[in-house]
């Protein structure tokens, strides 16, 4: 079995594709044990509205794809192109990248992290993880963590949240006069919630599939909460539209939204879809009178202080580099483990041949003394004779070769 990460991300695949890939949160225990059972050993899936990547253990990356694909309802040569597998060595300084934030849109973001982890969860939950991934995931996050402690690189980094904020007050200014709507009460909509309370808005709605979680999160913020069934009724309220929810299907229709601009006489409607699957439908963004903005369309804003923290992620890649190189001599020495179980126990088959021998001649009245050497001469000549007769079959190089690991295994000197 090998080690693998097959998966898109931002820089591989537009949000077109990548929302078409996603898997919901309460989904995923279900998806991972649907993989485990005939593609992969061990499995964990992160998706995040700019990833979705399988880690899993496995002969091939074949049978993953193929599965991630029908599992999707997608035909895999339109997916094939955007897809990067990245076996062993890279699957693990990818794993460490990623928790670290330097494969982020945002470089530094910290979300990244509890996202991984909360996945991780997910899969321990499950029960698709064994040893390896386990192992990985353990170094991953110490690897993250001491990324994040000795190196500047989340220093100053713009938050998705606050690039929000940036992008409404480029369209309204000053936004104490604006309504802000929140669509969802995820952590996402809740970190874009607590940004914009900042700047005092003149109210904050939030609108949620149920009202008691909802509630919680308006409380916080001082706004009220409502249903998502009430939306139609009283979209047209809004200045400021901020959306993240774990829908599959659009939330925010073309007609909800051209009826809300009539409705409004043709004052702009500033919104945010930070979901994938996108929750706004994409034909929105046609409209007059309607800025929408999509994930992908705050690399930009969030680009902010880029140069400061890429010097930083040098000392970051560093970092990951030598963990990776400590976490590959695990990874080898766990392919070994075989071949030292299988000598163990042959050794062991050996000695206790050797003992049932030694025992019936001491029984028969044979001396210790002379018992003993005859077994611990018989033991030397069986352990030696494996050896011995390669290096005397060997030929050429290869007994060069073998001669020199015989030196090395029995510390020899010469």
């Amino acid at each position: 079995m090998q080690l693998y990460v097959i998966g898109v991300n931002h820089t591989t695949a537009p949000i077109q594709i990548r929302e078409n890939v996603a898997f919901n949160s309460e989904h995923l225990a279900s998806a991972l044990r649907e993989l485990t059972l005939h593609d992969a050993s061990e499995a964990a899936i992160l998706s995040t509205c700019n990833r979705t990547e399988l880690y899993c253990s496995a002969e091939n990356p074949e049978k993953p794809l193929q599965w991630l694909s029908q599992y999707h309802k997608l035909d895999i040569s339109k997916l094939q192109p955007y897809i990067y597998t990245l076996p062993n060595d890279e699957a693990v300084k990818h794993a460490f990248r990623v928790a670290s934030g330097l494969d982020s849109m945002v470089l530094g973001e910290a979300q990244i992290l509890g996202q991984f982890k909360q996945s991780v969860k997910i899969a321990q939950d499950a029960g698709t993880l064994g040893s390896l991934l386990h192992k990985l995931f353990q170094r991953t996050f110490e690897v993250a963590k001491e990324v994040r402690t000795n190196t500047d690189v989340g220093a100053n980094s713009i938050s998705m949240a606050a690039a929000a904020v940036k992008l409404a007050q480029r369209i309204f200014g000053d936004i104490s006069e604006q309504k802000v709507l929140f669509i969802g009460a995820g952590e996402m909509i809740e970190l874009c919630a607590d940004h914009f309370a900042t700047q005092k808005p003149k109210s904050m709605t939030v609108a949620n599939r149920t009202l008691e979680r909802g509630s919680l999160l308006a409380e916080k913020i001082g706004g009220h909460a409502i249903l998502l069934n009430d939306l139609p009724d009283c979209f047209a309220e809004f200045d400021i539209v901020i959306t993240s929810t774990a829908s599959q299907l659009p939330i925010v229709g073309l007609g909800m939204v051209e009826r809300a601009i009539k409705t409004r006489r043709h004052r702009p409607i500033f919104m945010v879809d930070l979901a994938v699957p996108r929750d706004v439908e994409a034909e929105v963004a046609e409209l007059d009178d309607v800025f929408l903005y999509t994930v992908d369309d705050l690399a930009q804003v969030v680009s902010d202080g880029i140069i400061n923290r890429q010097e930083a992620a040098l000392d970051a890649e560093i970092i990951v580099t030598a963990r990776v190189a400590h976490f590959m001599q695990w990874f080898k020495k766990r392919d070994a483990v075989p071949t030292i179980v299988a000598l163990r126990d042959h050794a062991e088959t050996t000695r206790i041949a050797e003992l049932e021998k030694a025992i019936k001649l001491i029984q028969k009245g044979e001396s210790p003394e002379k018992v003993l050497a005859l077994l611990s001469n018989s033991l030397t000549n069986k352990f030696l004779h494996a050896p011995s007769h390669a290096l005397n079959q060997a030929h050429g190089d290869e007994h060069a070769k073998l001669e020199q690991v015989i030196k090395q295994l029995y510390q020899i000197k010469s």
